[in-house]
């Protein structure tokens, strides 16, 4: 015990690699209540303390054996190291050097094979005692591995790779396969089996899922190996469930790679096929289909416009995000212009604008007045200041009344905007059915913003496709 430590102060620290353990760390230890033996501190009980110090060695050899075990590139001038790098918790005879939680990993060299004068015969061999047959000699089993004799915290007691990650078997991976393979090679057999699924997970109804399958089946991407049902079936339960790519990569039973490929891939394809599902109405369509409100009020209303606004996720780039910021939403949003036929059916939809865009700004650069012709009447809300561009289209524009800096609204006006609100709602209807699919309802993050146009086509396309409101006269 002459090595020990015996200072006072908070200088003494232990000189491993990554121990924290000190003369100080000590010294609140020992300041503490004991717990056996209340009300003595752990200084005045019999207790043995939390650690000890020993200091390195004088004599030569034993001191650069200690440098060496520590392998420390500057060693202070006073080496202490604490007793929990030692195996008998203080040098001893048979372990003087510190060997445990040194703080990097010692690789031993192999010990060299004794050699002595007698040979023996290996037990694992099994000779045929028999003069007919030849000799044979069965393979030797695996040598089991030898102890290391210094350890430290990685390679103390046991090899891990021995014992743990017995998940890279190959019999145990075999099992998990066999177990995770489904009977039917498509997962839509067990997911679409009613309307109701089918409306919950596509948001159309059975029939008009597999024969929108049919449709796209012949444009279907060849390199992957995915049935194309459950591709198609992938990518709709992305829009109406917004659901996460490691949900839909273990219900498909695919990586998170493949299930984002095929998304992006059946984004951009079903957002050119899906036009067709945005049709204008020729007038005379408009006409037969309208609602009595309409033909009442406004029989020669073509279309109720209003703007739509979605959520987005807040940008890092300072102007990317003043320009998404919505001051009626009070957040980053992405804004979008619907165009409703009188009886529901979506006509017209624009791409996505940025939240700070006007509504004048967007009904001019979004392409919607080209479908204008005139004599036609627009029916839009207050915020739609595009009486002048329509005039020049000889286009009437049917909008709630102003005060105009008046206290208050006429008779006459009260009765119009009373009206014209009865009949707006259609459009507040078609928006919301648009946000059932919830990639439209929830925040669109900016991995997402690309694809925002072609969302909201197959979207628009499947709000006509799922709630067909025309209504053609019979013939006779």
């Amino acid at each position: 015990m002459d090595n020990v430590s015996r200072k006072s102060g908070s200088g003494t620290t232990c000189a491993v690699v990554g121990c924290t353990n000190s003369r100080k760390r000590l010294n609140e230890w020992l300041n503490r209540e004991c717990f056996d033996h209340k009300p003595a501190t752990k200084r005045q009980c019999l207790c043995p303390p939390l650690f000890e110090f020993f200091r390195k060695p004088d004599a030569d050899s034993e001191s650069r054996a200690w440098l060496k075990a520590l392998n420390l590139k500057n060693p202070p001038c006073t080496v202490f190291v604490c007793s929990h790098h030692f195996v008998d918790k203080r040098p001893t005879k048979n372990n003087p050097f510190p060997e445990l939680w040194l703080g990097y990993t010692r690789f031993t060299q192999p010990k060299r094979s004794r050699v002595t004068g007698r040979t023996t015969a290996c037990p694992k061999k099994r000779r045929l005692q028999s003069d007919d047959a030849p000799e044979t000699c069965q393979p030797a089993c695996e040598a089991e591995p030898a102890t290391p004799k210094f350890r430290d915290a990685q390679t103390q007691w046991e090899d891990p790779s021995l014992t743990d990650h017995t998940y890279f078997s190959t019999t145990q991976s075999v099992k998990v396969d066999k177990a995770t393979q489904c009977e039917d090679p498509t997962v839509t057999s067990t997911t679409v089996i009613d309307d109701s699924r089918s409306r919950l997970y596509t948001g159309v109804r059975m029939v008009q899922f597999f024969t929108m399958v049919t449709a796209l089946l012949p444009i279907a991407k060849p390199s992957i190996t995915l049935p194309v049902v459950d591709q198609i079936l992938m990518t709709l339960m992305k829009l109406k469930l917004n659901l996460i790519l490691g949900d839909i990569s273990h219900r498909f039973n695919v990586s998170t790679s493949i299930a984002s490929i095929v998304i992006s891939h059946w984004i951009g394809v079903m957002g050119e096929q899906f036009k067709v599902l945005i049709p204008w109405l020729p007038r005379e369509t408009i006409r037969a289909t309208m609602p009595l409100p309409f033909k009442r009020n406004y029989p020669r209303t073509t279309c109720i416009i209003d703007c739509a606004e979605s959520a987005m996720q807040r940008a890092t780039n300072p102007d990317s995000r003043s320009d998404t910021f919505s001051q009626y939403k009070s957040r980053n949003t992405v804004k979008y212009l619907v165009a409703v036929a009188p009886n529901g059916l979506i006509m017209f939809i624009s791409d996505a604008y940025a939240g700070r865009s006007s509504d004048k700004f967007i009904t001019m650069d979004s392409g919607f007045l080209d479908y204008l012709r005139a004599g036609d009447e627009v029916m839009a809300d207050r915020g739609f200041t595009i009486r002048d561009l329509l005039n020049e289209r000889k286009v009437n524009l049917n909008i709630p009344a102003f005060t105009n800096r008046r206290n208050q609204l006429t008779n006459e006006e009260i009765t119009r905007t009373r009206r014209v609100a009865n009949v707006r709602i259609h459009v507040e209807r078609a928006i919301q059915r648009l946000k059932v699919f919830k990639i439209l309802s929830q925040t669109v993050p900016i991995s997402m913003a690309r694809k925002l146009d072609n969302i909201l086509t197959i979207c628009a396309g499947l709000v006509n496709l799922r709630s067909p409101l025309i209504r053609m006269p019979r013939e006779g």
